[in-house]
């Protein structure tokens, strides 16, 4: 398990509960709170000035995590739990999950409550509020820190061949960047739909001097080796998040429809070449383990990101549209 110190900070959209609001049931004029305070068939509306906010996260050691300095909510330092998943209808019967989150103070007192959804909310329109489920939430939050590749992403083997991800198993030798040759240990599958933070990044062919469009979460980091410091990081090495790299015309937020995920796992955390690009396999910590089955998870006890912490890119330096264009030549010869 990592700790703090290695763990990169996950930044997700949010809004702050009190402009999520019952507008007919039981709670009438309240605000969303945790499961133990939420009534069933209850009707909530989200305000029309309600805005959303990054709350950037650290995995932690224990059970929870913790708020990231440069988070636009939250007191850094501040424990934040997962309390609940939520299962939303609209009038037209639409079903939209979204995640209650729960900061703490020193003293264990509920300081702000935020609610996460994984896909997008209107405002003013009515939701029913039809689930309730503790123990999904772990499951669901966890889809969202993977680092995951789409259907047909080819990963480089041991031989040099690619092969799609898809058809890799366990036991298949695929090459890495740091620790040469190692074996898959599990690959993960889901099916979950294109939209908000669950909307994959499409980084087309050539555009990281990739022969083919690669297609990742958007979260998913990719590493970069710079042969001259173009982008002002001061250092060679960097990893960067594929969802900062977007610029509406070489990466784009491919939303809409249903996307197929795949993660891969190795003994410890990996760099690996997908469409020739080096990328970041599955990381396990605080936050992603509830993906992993039983019998995988108890097999993993010193899952480290060796010699890839501090390598992280602030989105600062990021926040430029020819970023792509400048980490290409920065790393071709």
């Amino acid at each position: 398990m990592t700790d703090t110190a290695l763990t990169p900070a996950q930044s997700m959209p949010v809004f702050r509960a009190d402009g999520f609001v019952v507008s007919q049931g039981a709670n009438l004029g309240d605000a969303l709170s945790v499961a133990d305070e939420l009534m069933l068939d209850d009707i909530y509306a989200l305000s029309a000035d309600a805005q959303l906010v990054r709350l950037a996260l650290h995995a932690s050691d224990t059970t929870h995590m913790i708020v990231a300095d440069g988070s636009d909510c939250g007191a850094a330092g501040a424990a934040i739990h997962l309390d609940c998943a939520l299962t939303l209808m609209s009038p037209d019967g639409q079903i939209t999950d979204a995640i209650v989150l729960v900061e703490v103070d020193d003293a264990g007192h509920i300081a702000e409550i935020y609610l996460l959804p994984l896909a997008a909310l209107a405002p003013r329109t009515p939701y029913n509020l039809v689930g309730i489920d503790r123990d999904e939430a772990r499951t669901k939050f966890a889809h969202l820190a993977c680092a995951r590749f789409t259907r047909g992403t080819h990963i480089t083997m041991a031989s040099g061949a690619q092969k799609p991800i898809e058809e890799l198993e366990v036991g298949d030798r695929v090459l890495t960047r740091n620790d040469g040759v190692q074996e898959v240990r599990w690959v993960g599958q889901s099916t979950v739909r294109a939209t908000g933070d669950f909307a994959p990044i499409r980084i087309r062919a050539g555009t990281l001097n990739n022969d083919r469009d690669l297609i990742v979460s958007p979260d998913h980091r990719l590493f970069i080796y710079q042969r001259k410091d173009r982008l002002g990081a001061g250092r060679s090495e960097l990893l960067v998040k594929a969802r900062h790299l977007v610029n509406g015309d070489s990466v784009t937020v491919q939303d809409g429809g249903f996307v197929d995920y795949f993660e891969l796992l190795f003994d410890t955390h990996q760099i690996i070449y997908a469409e020739g690009i080096a990328a970041e396999s599955m990381l396990i910590d605080t936050r992603t383990k509830p993906v992993l089955p039983d019998e995988v998870s108890s097999r993993l006890t010193a899952h480290t990101a060796t010699g890839l912490s501090g390598l992280d890119v602030t989105e600062s330096l990021l926040d430029r549209p020819d970023a792509a264009e400048l980490l290409k030549r920065a790393s071709s010869r």
